[in-house]
């Protein structure tokens, strides 16, 4: 694996700083920053998608012909880490990154001319409807019912941890069509509009105050057949295609190793209450420095799963490594963070969002006000997109054969 940067990739990175530069606004930047989450709220996520969009910089996971951006993972990277370093917004993910190489790959010529604009432009807001009570890790135990009754689907039951539920107006869903097949065999895959009736979205607060997720009741909800994505019972497949989608060519190190960067500069002027500066305490900056050298070593993982993608080829088990290794390393930097800023660091401020003219005055800066939030959101990461235990169940099996 050559680790050096062509001189087209080079022209490229430039390119992306100048752009970033010039067009990621402060606001959008000091949003960014003050979200203790992974989902940004709408009114920035949305703003940068906008102008992603008129750049054509938005859809970097799609191919070219399906109105992608037709970038080499290299060049995915390359956008990734540079928006990480600049502190730009997230993007909306359920659609961008899950949903849209979906549709691009088994959808039909129709859902993809008429869906793909829509994510693109803003005009639809997805999430997903995949979890349920009892069904989480063991999705292929879901019980969200959908039954055909001539040109629509009648869908029955209840999703839960739908991530900006609060927000969508369409839901894409895994449902049981076939009661009667194995579990994996009677799971289809369904586009529901939910500004209709029988869709009742109940939101969930996390330990920190925020409203990131929600449960989602159907109840006699009606989806077009033409809705079904693939054929019926094909829905595992499109599963595990679409969670694939989102753990190969993920790019968490840059991310990770910027908030470690942040935190080396913090200390620097933190007082360590004897007299000195965060950065002279000898334990803290030894566990900083662990962190960095565990961080680098992911970006070293990520960068392979990238080489394989170039040439080809899938990236096995690598992406479970990736994700079991980010998720430990999030709650570990959040954890520094919170012990860098002593007691101002285990305030709990619950108000949302963080920023704009009615965010809350910190008590000591904005930094610690930042910390407890951000901590106790970040115990879901190793939750979230498979749970670590499910992780290392795919390490197990697919590596050590166990």
């Amino acid at each position: 694996m050559d680790l050096q940067f062509t001189h087209e990739e080079e022209a490229f990175q430039q390119n992306v700083r100048a752009f970033l530069a010039t067009h990621l606004a402060p606001h959008l930047r000091a949003g960014a920053v003050a979200t203790p989450g992974v989902f940004v709220e709408p009114d920035i996520g949305r703003e940068w998608q906008r102008i992603l969009h008129e750049k054509g910089w938005l859809a970097s996971s799609w191919p070219a012909e399906c109105g992608g951006t037709g970038w080499t993972p290299v060049q995915r990277y390359i956008f990734e880490k540079e928006c990480a370093l600049a502190d730009a917004p997230s993007l909306p993910l359920l659609s961008l990154k899950l949903l849209g190489p979906v549709i691009c790959k088994f959808g039909t010529p129709r859902q993809k001319a008429e869906i793909l604009p829509r994510i693109l432009d803003g005009s639809d807001y997805w999430c997903q409807g995949f979890s349920e009570p009892g069904a989480g890790s063991d999705l292929a135990s879901l019980k969200t019912r959908a039954e055909r009754r001539g040109d629509v689907y009648v869908i029955n039951g209840r999703k839960l941890w739908t991530t900006h539920a609060h927000h969508a107006n369409k839901i894409f869903c895994l449902v049981r069509t076939d009661p009667k097949a194995k579990p994996q065999k009677g799971i289809s895959f369904l586009l529901v509009d939910m500004n209709q009736p029988g869709v009742e979205v109940r939101p969930i607060k996390g330990l920190a105050g925020d409203h990131e997720v929600n449960e989602v009741f159907l109840d006699d909800v009606a989806a077009p057949v033409e809705n079904l994505v693939g054929a019926e019972g094909m829905g595992w497949t499109i599963a595990k295609f679409l969670l694939e989608n989102e753990r190969g060519g993920a790019c968490y190190a840059p991310k990770l190793l910027s908030g470690i960067q942040k935190l080396r500069l913090c200390a620097a002027h933190e007082p360590n209450g004897e007299g000195a500066t965060m950065a002279d305490d000898a334990a803290f900056m030894t566990d900083l420095a662990r962190l960095e050298l565990t961080a680098q070593a992911l970006e070293m993982t990520e960068l392979r799963v990238l080489a394989d993608l170039a040439q080809g080829r899938p990236p096995g088990p690598q992406t479970s490594l990736a994700k079991l290794t980010a998720s430990r390393l999030r709650q570990q930097i959040d954890a520094m963070a919170a012990r860098l800023y002593g007691y101002a660091g285990l305030a709990l401020e619950r108000q949302r969002p963080l920023y704009g003219e009615s965010a809350p005055a910190p008590l000591y800066h904005k930094a610690a006000q930042l910390a407890a939030p951000r901590y106790l959101n970040s115990l879901a990461w190793t939750i979230f997109g498979g749970t670590n235990e499910i992780q290392r169940t795919i390490i197990a099996k697919t590596v050590l054969g166990l």
